[in-house]
């Protein structure tokens, strides 16, 4: 097999250096689309395959799980083939979960859907371990936050059109509202006839979607993204990794992946969670449907802060620092206020619209947790990068927590479980990113 010609990061010009981030940027357009759209998927496969709040997140667990099946393997996969392969080979996997939606719809199965769903998974574990490395190392590591700001818009502004998109294609807003109302009156051949017809629905979209997916790892392959040499170090990083021998001896990098886990946990409970709450307190689905698009809006806001004053007036551990204890006040309050608000022409409990603005909270904390991580890791750099995409794995996890307190306890109190990972956002920004050896050392 012919090896392809590797591109050191420092030789590149300002030009091919704006296509490559360019080109980054799509992608996580695409990883946003993919993702986001869970935030509907959620209710609509909990009305349509009739199921309790637990078995409803077994989305997201499906979904993200394969990050901690697949992230190691994805870096060994990128270590062997390359980037651009590996990145050609994660886009035709997730085309592959994309079909397999097809006879799921058309059979009304779950299990089947979960399958597609963990398929999708994989493919995106193996894309996001090759493109946010790029992020992280095409220019200079103060502004990495910066650049990961922008690709955060472009992941989010795909968030905020994937569930509308979406939920224009599978929704038909002058019937539905009232066939939802009653379809849990209905009983069996009528009720089967119906919920059919709703699920079937997804077939369509997701096969266009698996051939999108398709052509766009033909697009990636031969694109003019450069490959990039992470195996050689310069001087100083080579001398500090001299006694290194695994990944495991670099803890800003493991407490790193542990932020990452708890990060996307508490991210996406405040995305795909926020539908289902507001209809709990009294507002339609049709009306709800909404609310994910405006808890991405508000991270949109502060990715634009964040281009806007890092580095130039704070840094982008202070913004991390700031964000992990915002994010921590307002869980706080979720748990505390509850007064009825009308705000945007919405009326609604006033907590919903704090889960809105944990959106706001969260957006420099995948920005700022990266770069520290990442920080001096020379050849260990590929490995490094899958573990903390390992730590997307708090996607699935967190959320069914949240969904089983929900079952138990109660809506509202089950977003207890946001404390204890801003507590540990918030150790890992003031302490855990400096410890470079198992004792704490400046």
């Amino acid at each position: 097999m012919a090896i392809e010609k590797l591109i050191q990061v420092s030789s590149l010009s300002r030009r091919d250096t704006l296509i490559s981030i360019g080109i980054i940027g799509v992608l996580f357009f695409i990883f946003g689309f993919v993702t986001w759209i869970n935030a509907i998927l959620i209710p609509f496969f909990k009305i349509g395959c009739e199921l309790n709040n637990f078995e409803s997140y077994l989305v997201a667990f499906a979904f993200y799980i394969a990050y901690l099946v697949m992230s190691l393997p994805a870096g060994l996969l990128l270590k062997k083939i390359g980037f651009k392969k590996g990145m050609m080979c994660g886009f035709w996997t997730m085309a592959l979960g994309a079909m397999i939606f097809v006879p799921a719809g058309l059979t009304r199965t779950y299990p089947l859907f979960l399958t597609g769903l963990f398929t999708l998974g994989i493919g995106l574990a193996i894309l996001q371990t090759a493109a946010n490395p790029y992020i992280t190392i095409l220019g200079p590591k103060e502004r990495a936050a910066q650049r990961f700001s922008i690709m955060g818009i472009c992941n989010k502004l795909a968030g905020i059109l994937a569930p509308l998109l979406f939920a224009a294609v599978i929704l038909r807003p002058e019937t539905d509202k009232a066939m939802f109302e009653q379809v849990a009156l209905m009983e069996g051949a009528a009720k089967e006839t119906v919920l059919n017809e709703v699920i079937g629905r997804v077939v369509v979209p997701y096969g266009i979607v698996a051939l999108i997916l398709l052509l766009l790892g033909f697009f990636v392959r031969f694109s003019p993204l450069p490959e990039i040499d992470t195996n050689h170090e310069d001087g100083q990083v080579s001398a500090d990794n001299a006694e290194k021998k695994s990944i495991l001896d670099f803890p800003h990098l493991v407490l790193g992946a542990i932020a990452i886990f708890f990060h996307v946990g508490s991210q996406v409970i405040a995305v795909d969670s926020i539908v289902n709450y507001a209809s709990h307190h009294g507002m339609a689905f049709m009306e709800a449907k909404i609310f994910p698009s405006y808890t991405l809006s508000a991270t949109i806001i502060g990715y634009l802060l964040g281009i806007t004053f890092i580095p130039r007036f704070i840094s982008q551990l202070t913004a991390l620092k700031i964000c992990t204890l915002l994010g921590l006040s307002l869980s706080c309050c979720i748990l505390v206020f509850e007064k009825q608000v009308i705000l945007l022409g919405h009326r609604t409990d006033l907590s919903v619209w704090l889960i809105v603005l944990l959106g706001f909270a969260n957006s420099m904390i995948w920005a700022g947790v990266w770069p520290l991580a990442l920080n001096n890791l020379g050849r260990f750099l590929k490995t490094g990068a899958s573990l903390l995409i390992m730590g997307l794995c708090g996607n699935a996890i967190m959320p069914l927590l949240y969904g089983y307190w929900a079952d138990h306890h109660g809506l509202r109190e089950a977003y207890w479980v946001l404390i204890p990972c801003y507590l540990y956002l918030i150790f890992y920004a003031f302490y855990g990113h400096a410890f470079k050896k198992w004792r704490f050392q400046k």
